[in-house]
């Protein structure tokens, strides 16, 4: 990776050039690349597959590209050991030698552990493990003061860095829970006239712990508007399990073909409670057209159990089930009306907030420090503290804004 090629993200709505991109080969050259930038007053962003939409990975001091470290180091019948830069696809790869899977995989399987941990990381089986911070066993961690630390739960650490956005350490390498994984899988899409009737099933679905993955789409067509359910469930089918996980391969291999996958994406992700979260998604729908979200864009949603949500810096409502409600949209390349998105987005959050919605904070909506403390709650002492004390200098993933 050059400078230039670390001044964008997969969002391609901020642009920041570093001064110096560094390649570690281990996390003890990532703690001196940290104690030489923080004397100095120097920003740095550890930047795995650069898939944030906002420019939360970037910086114009010293970015570390962690694709130098993106090695399986081990794999057993219920654990994983891997580089922080290695990617979701290679951690299936290796588990599945075994038999085994991850509890949670992303939709998208080209990001890195590191980066999704730093954020929450969820996916259709969310519902039953929660999110992938909530699979992790231990991590090694470099904290903003250039210390190379191990911890795992119950430790102060590893509470400040999971979902933590990078404010107080640098994930190196985590130790991650595997389960065994099916064969084949039984995959159904289940249409609806309306998304109000999805989701609702979609409640009932997890309540009644029907099927082993459950999302709801909303997708524009030549056809008109579909709204549909995606489920799998692992006893028999004839769809094998890899061939069901890397389902977007084929759509980012045309989407880089046509350019799509390079033009601004201004994505908008959202937890709201659930029943506020029907209603959202019912009016949000209507009010969304085709050409707001182009050919290739989407909305998702599914629901979560916040209480199999356990990192206190991943953010949930206090609502026994919430709602991750997302806009993929892949606009033209137009600087315009990325921007008239961006600020849209920003109306829809302030929506979502006044029914009680946190944002997940990997997408496009403008942020201020008090908004960020209003996100983390009454998690944002212990984020302050934990920032004091690991990050000292203050020089940590300075892209979201928080301090």
């Amino acid at each position: 990776m050059n400078v230039s090629d670390a001044s964008v993200d997969f969002g391609h709505l901020v642009r920041r050039r570093p001064s110096a991109v560094v390649r570690p080969r281990s996390a003890a050259e990532i703690a001196g690349v940290v104690r030489s930038a923080a004397a100095d007053g120097v920003p740095v962003a550890a930047r795995g597959r650069g898939h944030s939409g906002y420019g939360q990975a970037l910086t114009d001091g010293v970015v570390a590209d962690m694709s130098t470290l993106a090695a399986v180091h081990e794999a057993g019948d219920d654990r994983i050991v891997v580089d922080a830069g290695a990617g979701w696809d290679a951690v299936l790869a290796a588990a599945w030698e075994r038999g085994r899977t991850p509890p949670v995989l992303t939709d998208y399987l080209g990001l890195s552990v590191g980066g999704t941990l730093s954020a929450g990381g969820i996916g259709g089986t969310s519902f039953r493990h929660g999110l992938q911070t909530d699979t992790v066993l231990s991590l090694e961690v470099v904290t903003g003061d250039g210390v190379v630390r191990t911890c795992g739960p119950g430790d102060e650490v590893f509470a400040a860095v999971l979902g933590g956005l990078g404010q107080c350490g640098i994930i190196t390498r985590a130790t991650l829970r595997l389960v065994p994984a099916p064969a084949h899988v039984r995959r159904q899409e289940l249409d609806y006239d309306t998304v109000a009737a999805a989701a609702l099933d979609q409640v009932r679905f997890i309540s009644e712990d029907r099927f082993d993955f459950v999302q709801g789409q909303v997708r524009f067509g030549g056809s008109g508007r579909r709204v549909f359910l995606e489920t799998y469930s692992e006893g028999g089918g004839d769809l094998p399990f890899l061939e069901f996980q890397h389902r977007l391969d084929a759509a980012e291999a045309l989407l880089t073909g046509t350019g799509a996958w390079f033009h601004p994406h201004p994505w908008w992700n959202c937890f709201l409670p659930e029943p506020a979260a029907v209603d959202f998604l019912s009016t949000l729908v209507e009010r969304l057209r085709p050409e707001d979200l182009g050919e290739a864009g989407c909305v998702l949603f599914y629901p979560v159990f916040t209480g199999r949500v356990r990192a206190p810096l991943v953010r949930l409502p206090a609502e026994r089930i919430a709602f991750l409600v997302a806009i993929l949209r892949f606009p033209p390349d137009d600087a315009a009306l990325a921007a008239r998105q961006v600020a849209e987005n920003r109306r829809f959050y302030e929506e979502a907030r006044e029914l009680g919605g946190v944002t997940y904070p990997i997408g496009a909506i403008p942020f201020t420090p008090p908004d960020w403390q209003h996100h983390f709650g009454d998690q944002w002492p212990s984020l302050r503290a934990w920032k004091s004390r690991y990050d000292p200098a203050g020089v940590l993933t300075p892209g979201p804004g928080i301090f």
